[in-house]
């Protein structure tokens, strides 16, 4: 693992945190990414990981502008397909995700870098989809409190930092999380963020590290 300052390198995408709103999402989205290019879908059935044909064909599909997107939240399940790091980082950002699952759909390795999820129970990975490659999923945590997330800040606020780099090996999912973290800028001193950014000092925290 690296120093805690890397974490900093997208933290940019707990901004959703002080505009207090989301708008809600589908049950069931496909988000398909491709260099800056973002589509939004809504699928009639299950699309086999990376296939971009399929996808706009039965698909009900709409492009999406990187500087439109606005915050928003998916309670269903939310599969985006990426190319590249930097579009995947600008979209979550934008995103309250309980189940997710991520496609890499090309042969790009990546640094070690990490992404902040908000809310995420579960994840699952697929590296390389356009050829057969191990599914992996993680379950994050099963808590009731989750449930009620951003409601009034009445929950725990949960918040994920994925490491991209997992996505260069075919090594299993693992996680650590810290519990009850009751102030971000004192337990996280190299976050720079939470120094700079408002965040509510009147709830607790988990934060986990998926690697």
């Amino acid at each position: 693992m690296t120093p805690r300052s890397s974490f900093s390198l997208l933290l940019g995408v707990l901004g959703i945190f002080a505009l207090g709103h989301f708008t809600e999402g589908q049950n069931s989205t496909l988000i398909s990414t491709e260099g800056n290019s973002i589509r939004n879908c809504s699928c009639p059935i299950d699309i086999r990981d990376c296939d971009y044909s399929l996808a706009n064909s039965v698909c009900s599909c709409k492009s999406i502008l990187p500087f439109a997107l606005e915050p928003t939240s998916y309670h269903g399940h939310l599969t985006i397909w990426f190319t590249d790091v930097s579009t995947l980082g600008h979209l979550l950002k934008f995103t309250l995700v309980q189940d997710l699952k991520l496609s890499l759909c090309g042969p790009d390795t990546f640094p070690t870098k990490y992404l902040a999820i908000c809310g995420l129970k579960r994840l699952c990975i697929r590296t390389e989809a356009r050829h057969p490659s191990r599914e992996q999923s993680l379950l994050i945590h099963n808590r009731r409190e989750g449930s009620s997330l951003y409601e009034g800040w009445q929950a725990y606020v949960f918040i994920s930092f994925l490491d991209v780099a997992l996505f260069n090996r075919d090594s299993s999912l693992r996680s650590y999380s810290i519990d009850n973290i009751s102030s971000l800028t004192r337990d996280f001193p190299d976050f720079s963020y939470f120094k700079t950014s408002p965040m509510p000092n009147n709830r607790s925290y988990v934060v986990t590290v998926i690697y």
